[in-house]
């Protein structure tokens, strides 16, 4: 008598099954005894048995237990003896685990067995029970019974332990088990025995091979597939695998699906939009028009099969023992069968696949036309066969993103190996080539740019004007968009600062402070100093270099030219040259401002031209108006100083006509 932990092994199943595992791996093993019985008359009744209770919404009442009954072998002694054997190896050569029965246990809180077979030219009648401690059987009874007795076996599993079945409907449960049963259908040279889903009252009852074979249903149909082989090798042995598409009509909310077969049982797979994004969605028959035929959606079933997988698949049979990718006990992994899989599911829907991915292109191109000219370089280069069906403008961007920085890797890497090699051996073709990439990656970064610049140049002009409320923007506003507040060159790099809008030549500077002390002290300042204190800019912290001050006030502001006022910004500016030459001010680094008796220091006030601030220009100030009328200039010779004031229209007109002829071979 064995001795089996039933409880703890049952417990231990955790591989990928499900409450329809228990019902199929029953009807395989009636498929088994049918052939092992010879029978061409074999058949299978797949009884559903439901609540006597009716539900209060009228509907049909919940399901609880199954038979099986199949008219093969039956539980011969041999039989018998298998199945109280954990492992069993009786049916190993037709792919049996010796291990199925115990997945009945995990959904069925009972199982039975009630079997009549010929034992030479007598006939018996064994029933059992399954055991749920120790022993595998329980209860067992043996008897002889007429000879004309029909042979057949029951397999009554009983009593669901979740309470519910997922389906109610005969017809879904019946589409859910052809499914899972599908490939025992289309074995070449192998006619299935009949397998019928019928109410345990004798009334409503379904034929699953009609789904398969019935074309008036329609509910499945292959599709043929010229090249449906493909080979793998496992370290060096070639497996090959063999790939049947199908269509699958009203799938209500299934996927297109690869399904993995071993001992034509359907074991586990993949979605194939995994693979292929394209097939995220319904497929719909066309008429030869090409219209969609809206009623007639399908999805694709994908199932493979192959020797490889019949040795490999798992004990419970809800997976495979060969890892995800190649590894090194099994050679092949799932990854690998299921991409050569879903590429001939591919071809088998070719046109459809095809409208989608240009569609998809087109969704692309379309973006980057309106939103990324930069990236203009790219599309014809770039695969797009990972992305999304449907991607938003975030997964584009990302993609663009990895696709420019794999080329800069690249060019990085060639050039790399031209200068590292010393050979000159075709060295000119190789330069040609790299500096055509490198130009073409080049243009990418100055389209970008360009793109940006009208954005800021747009968004500059806005802020310049006065709102529904005859108010302007705030200070802080305007001020950000050249450069930043609070900045130093640690936070405010030269290349994330707009001071081009006022001079390109500004472009290389580097940020020495905007609105932070320079004296290394902590002089109080408020949050919001747009427009009334000085911002410095230099290159690089050598005497000859000039060095840039800045002050900007507020769109229509005019009350700094008050007599009564500290905020004159020319003698600010004036004032905070002398201290840089006096060396009271020092760099971010704590260096000191290298300065010499030629240093040329350059000043920008930017503010609106009133009436008022152009008669203190001229009056007191003696500055001299510019050709357009739209700012002023004066010469400090004793302090090297060139001063401009500037008004913000003149800024942004100077600004957008620098930048025009750029926007214009862009079509931005």
């Amino acid at each position: 008598m064995s001795k089996v932990n039933i409880k703890r092994t049952v417990e231990n199943i955790r591989a990928n099954t499900t409450v329809y595992s228990p019902i199929i791996e029953v009807v395989v093993n009636a498929l088994q005894s049918i052939e092992s019985a010879g029978r061409r008359d074999g058949h299978i009744k797949i009884r559903i048995q439901r609540d006597d209770q009716i539900e209060m919404d009228g509907g049909l009442p919940e399901i609880r237990s199954f038979e099986i009954e199949d008219n093969g072998l039956g539980f011969t002694d041999a039989n018998r003896e298998s199945f109280d054997t954990l492992y069993s190896d009786l049916k190993s050569s037709e792919g049996g685990k010796g291990f199925g029965r115990f997945i009945c246990l995990k959904y069925f809180a009972n199982v039975s067995i009630d079997s009549v077979f010929a034992e030479g030219k007598t006939f018996k009648r064994r029933t059992f029970s399954m055991g749920k401690d120790s022993d595998i059987i329980i209860n067992e009874m043996l008897a002889d019974v007429p000879a004309n007795t029909a042979i057949k076996t029951v397999v009554h599993l009983k009593d669901l332990k979740d309470k519910k079945f997922p389906d109610k409907k005969l017809e879904t449960i019946a589409r859910n088990l052809a499914e899972r049963l599908l490939p025992n259908f289309l074995t070449k040279d192998y006619i299935c025995p009949s397998i019928v889903l019928v109410e345990n009252n004798g009334g409503e009852s379904i034929c699953l091979n009609d789904w398969v074979s019935n074309e008036i249903s329609g509910m499945i149909k292959e599709i043929e597939v010229p090249e449906g082989k493909f080979v793998l090798k496992a370290f060096e042995l070639d497996e090959p695998f063999l790939v049947r598409v199908f269509k699958l009509y009203s799938p209500k909310n299934q996927k297109s699906k690869i399904s993995l077969v071993a001992h034509r049982r359907e074991v586990s797979g993949s979605p194939i939009d995994d693979y292929v994004p394209e097939f995220c969605e319904d497929f719909y028959d066309r008429d030869v028009s090409g219209e969609s035929v809206s009623q007639r959606n399908y999805i694709i079933k994908a199932y493979v099969f192959g020797p490889y997988l019949d040795r490999h698949v798992s004990l419970e049979r809800g997976g495979f023992e060969f890892q995800k990718e190649r590894d090194l006990n099994h050679g092949i992994g799932q990854t690998e069968i299921e991409e050569k899989s879903a590429s001939i599911a591919k071809e088998a829907v070719g046109t459809e696949v095809t409208r989608r991915q240009e569609k998809k292109r087109e969704r692309v191109r379309t973006y980057v036309e309106e939103e990324a000219p930069w990236h203009l370089v790219l599309l014809p280069q770039i695969d797009l066969s990972g992305m999304p069906l449907k991607p938003s403008n975030e997964e584009i961007e990302s993609r663009l993103q990895k696709e420019k920085f794999k080329q800069e890797a690249q060019i990085k890497r060639d050039v790399s190996r031209i200068l590292s090699s010393g050979d000159l051996e075709g060295l000119e073709q190789n330069v040609k080539d790299i500096v055509e990439k490198i130009s073409g990656a080049s243009r990418n970064d100055l389209i970008h740019y360009i793109a940006m610049r009208r954005n800021i140049l747009d968004l500059f002009g806005k802020s310049l004007q006065w709102d529904e409320n005859h108010k302007y923007s705030s200070e802080g506003f305007v001020h950000d968009i050249i450069f930043p507040r609070k900045g130093d060159i640690f936070r405010t790099p030269f290349h994330e600062h707009n001071l081009w809008i006022i001079d390109e030549r500004l472009n290389f500077t580097h940020y020495l402070s905007s609105d932070v002390p320079l004296d290394g002290g902590t002089t109080a300042r408020p949050d919001l100093v747009a427009f009334d204190r000085r911002v410095v800019f230099r290159g690089d912290n050598e005497s000859s270099n000039p060095v840039t001050i800045f002050e900007f006030k507020k769109p229509q502001r005019d009350d700094f030219v008050n007599k009564s006022s500290d905020e004159d910004p020319v003698e600010q500016i004036v004032r905070y040259v002398n201290n840089i030459v006096d060396g009271k001010f020092k760099t971010p680094e704590g260096m000191k401002i290298l300065v010499a008796p030629n240093t040329p220091f350059y000043g920008f006030v930017v503010c609106d031209l009133t009436a008022k601030v152009e008669r203190w220009l001229e009056r007191e100030k003696d500055f001299k108006p510019m050709p357009d009328k739209q700012g002023w200039f004066s010469w400090k010779g004793n302090i090297n100083l060139y001063i401009e004031v500037l008004s913000w229209e003149k800024v942004l007109k100077d600004a957008q006509m620098r930048n025009r002829v750029f926007f214009h071979k862009l079509g931005i």
